[in-house]
């Protein structure tokens, strides 16, 4: 049985690559970290807890991976260049079952942070039912945040990649039957979602608002109404989905799976009329397809479009925790 600190030493001190910015990490009260001249720091923490946001038998190499890219879409949708990162996990126990688990939750976590550039600098380690709270800090020039409160009427509105795919993952783990092939790509997307950080930053001082997609693209879409003081209208035809949830789509009716589902950990962001012919020009050089789903109106909250032509105002408010 391992201790407290022999868990610390062995699983995460050292496990990411160390920044030059960090001038004491892991191994005292606090960590010492340096904030680059002219920039202002980005923070974000989520929660994730077994049994709410993932079960007893995931995958744990997965769930470091997730553990890590929701809180990188959050960074994500501000624009923001991520850097630091504290993890505060609750194990129920340090045996050779949970060492084994740990070190294979670490190895996903670390892998991801890895590819953005992240150190891990901290946090806390307990004893107690399963769940994982992670901070993530990154840098932004001021006044170039993308928020959700810039949105104007007749901004366009666009998202990246497609919705629905991790939706339907959730449907097909409650006996939705989902062909094996379709099942896996589906699963990927739910267990291992890819945080847009590369197009979050390109979008500074081209995008008006952004969000990222955690609760499903009508309710975040509806935060940015919300924030900026208007409405907006979606054109249910217009969102992009992989077959497997267009034909699901199809065969059922139900548009909730892309409008509504979360963890797409896609971006809904907005961009003024005038420079949709400069925010195409610069999407095709980037390596995720985005699509024009929406404009931005007068009003209040989200207005869906159906192909036949006839709108509704009535919209799933997406996921909420204490709601749903």
């Amino acid at each position: 049985m391992a201790g407290e600190f022999d868990l610390i030493r062995d699983y995460f001190q050292g496990a990411t690559v160390p920044r030059g910015d960090v001038a004491l990490g892991i191994g005292d009260d606090c960590a010492l970290l340096n904030v680059p001249p002219g920039r202002q720091l980005a923070v974000s923490m989520d929660t994730l807890v077994c049994g709410r946001h993932f079960l007893p038998d995931v995958d744990p190499a997965s769930l470091g991976h997730k553990a890590l890219a929701v809180n990188l879409s959050d960074l994500a949708a501000m624009g923001a260049e991520p850097a630091w990162v504290t993890l505060g996990l609750t194990l129920p126990g340090a045996d050779a079952h949970w060492q084994a688990w740990l070190g294979a939750f670490v190895g996903g976590f670390a892998g991801l942070a890895a590819q953005h550039g992240v150190q891990l600098v901290g946090g806390d380690t307990t004893r107690g039912e399963l769940s994982i709270t992670v901070q993530v800090h990154g840098f932004v020039r001021p006044g170039q945040a993308l928020r959700r409160d810039g949105a104007h009427e007749g901004d366009l509105v666009y998202v990246s990649g497609q919705l629905g795919d991790a939706g339907l993952a959730l449907l097909a783990q409650q006996g939705l039957y989902v062909g094996l092939g379709s099942l896996e790509r589906l699963q990927v997307r739910l267990d291992r979602p890819q945080p847009r950080v590369a197009l979050g930053r390109s979008l500074v001082g081209l995008a008006s608002a952004a969000i990222d997609v955690s609760d499903g693209a009508a309710a975040d879409l509806g935060h940015i109404c919300s924030a900026s003081g208007c409405g907006a209208q979606v054109y249910l035809e217009r969102l992009p989905m992989s077959d497997t949830v267009a034909d699901y789509v199809r065969e059922t009716g139900d548009w909730s799976v892309p409008l509504s589902s979360g963890d797409d950990y896609e971006l809904v962001f907005t961009v003024p009329e005038g420079r949709q012919g400069e925010l195409e020009t610069a999407a095709a050089a980037w390596d995720v397809p985005l699509t024009w789903i929406g404009l931005m109106r007068k009003g209040a909250g989200v207005e869906v479009q159906l192909p036949d032509g006839l709108t509704t105002d009535t919209v799933s408010g997406g996921y909420d925790h204490f709601n749903n």
